[in-house]
């Protein structure tokens, strides 16, 4: 059970691209080379590796994208509007809505009620026949992914301030605001929904849990703290979704920390390591698994954070937030690409290109295999032998 104890925004657009950060950057000053993505080298595979199916859902994407996935089901969302629920199986479309509006985020959906955000800000709730429910305004725009459950749709707004509305009728049922840095990274990032609680990114490299029906702070804990003396270097997020496993709660920071909180001590942070990413972490049984700044994938020792391997063949090629399933560890690249990585020792196991463009949303893991939604916004099931 989990359990805690009480207790003037710029985005950071370096280069113009979200997801590049710095990397890419030395071109203002004169290209060393020293940020161009790796090229691709051969191996022999261990893994046989397939798309068992593709599904289209729209067009567009970005950092405030990423499927959500139930048990037999997924939901998906793209930049024009297109909204979706995909057998998993099989790849087809359930439901499949076009909306009069372009989106900044989605999907978030409680296998009742599904929502988006508008480049407005506008909250956009569907049943599950993907007709609407209702529409309500954030206070400014939207670029993490809503949440639904315990009776309500959460959403981040650009103004750091976390908002809850009636899942029924849209009616606002708390807000939660923190002030934020003078910059903000643009990356990846999502909320989480566990035992009655919201659990989110704040400024400053923190976590916090809010109980989902009251607004509540039931917890805050720091992931990461700035460093540095100019507002750049000490820009510092948490990147990803935090991702618990039994007793532990962990999340990746940018130029900062990966840190894992123990919440059956009151979320005493249980190990940290300095560590900086762009796209998040992924876990299994035995590691913690994240790409770094420099797209290092790093693997570390989930007891006690100890350095496991890392390998650095993807060095600069721009991957997603990772999946992790036992078998291997998958992540998607620039190029369309998806890697496969022994979670052992780190060697490519197994390649597969998808193209569609650069695969931004985090990779996520099902009982059927590996979703991937592509820079076109479609939607890729992989599996393995």
């Amino acid at each position: 059970m989990l359990r805690f104890t009480p207790a003037r925004q710029v985005f950071l657009g370096v280069c113009a691209a979200a997801l590049t950060v710095l990397a890419g950057c030395s071109a203002i000053s004169g290209d060393d080379g020293r940020n161009n993505p790796t090229e691709l080298k051969s191996f022999e595979p261990a893994l046989t590796v397939q798309a068992a199916w593709r599904a289209p859902v729209g067009s567009g994407t970005g950092v405030g994208f990423a499927p959500i996935v139930g048990r037999d089901t997924a939901y998906a969302a793209a930049a024009d509007g297109a909204v979706g629920k995909f057998d998993l199986t099989t790849g087809a479309a359930i439901w499949r809505v076009q909306l009069d509006t372009k989106l900044s985020a989605g999907v978030g959906s409680d296998g009742v009620t599904t929502a988006v955000v508008a480049r407005d800000g506008t909250v956009i709730a569907l049943d599950d026949t993907g007709e609407v429910k209702w529409r309500t305004k954030a206070t400014s725009e939207v670029s993490i992914p809503p949440i639904v459950g315990f009776g309500v749709v959460v959403v981040r707004s650009g103004d750091y301030r976390i908002q809850a509305f009636n899942v029924q009728n849209g009616e606002r049922v708390w807000s939660v605001q923190r002030p934020g840095p003078a910059l903000a990274l643009r990356a990846p990032s999502r909320m989480i929904l566990a035992e009655g609680l919201v659990i989110t990114a704040i400024p400053g490299g923190k976590l916090i849990a809010i109980n989902a029906a009251s607004g509540d702070i039931a917890w805050e804990g720091v992931v990461g703290s700035p460093k540095g003396t100019t507002d750049l270097e000490r820009v510092n997020d948490v990147v990803g979704a935090p991702v618990i496993l039994g007793p532990l709660l962990c999340a990746a920071s940018y130029q900062s920390k990966i840190t894992c909180f123990d919440v059956s001590q009151g979320g005493r942070p249980a190990w940290s390591k300095d560590f900086s990413s762009t796209s998040g972490l992924a876990i299994d049984g035995k590691h913690v698994y994240s790409p770094s700044q420099q797209d290092i994938v790093t693997a570390f020792n989930i007891q006690n954070g100890a350095l496991v391997w890392r390998q650095d063949a993807l060095r600069n090629r721009r991957l997603s937030g990772p999946a992790a399933n036992g078998q291997a560890v998958v992540v998607g690249d620039l190029e369309g690409y998806a890697h496969f990585l022994s979670p052992d020792d780190g060697r490519l196991v197994a390649r597969l290109a998808l193209g569609g463009g650069p695969i931004q949303a985090p990779l996520q893991t099902t009982l059927h295999g590996v979703l991937v939604q592509l820079g076109d916004s479609s939607l890729v099931m992989l599996t393995t032998n």
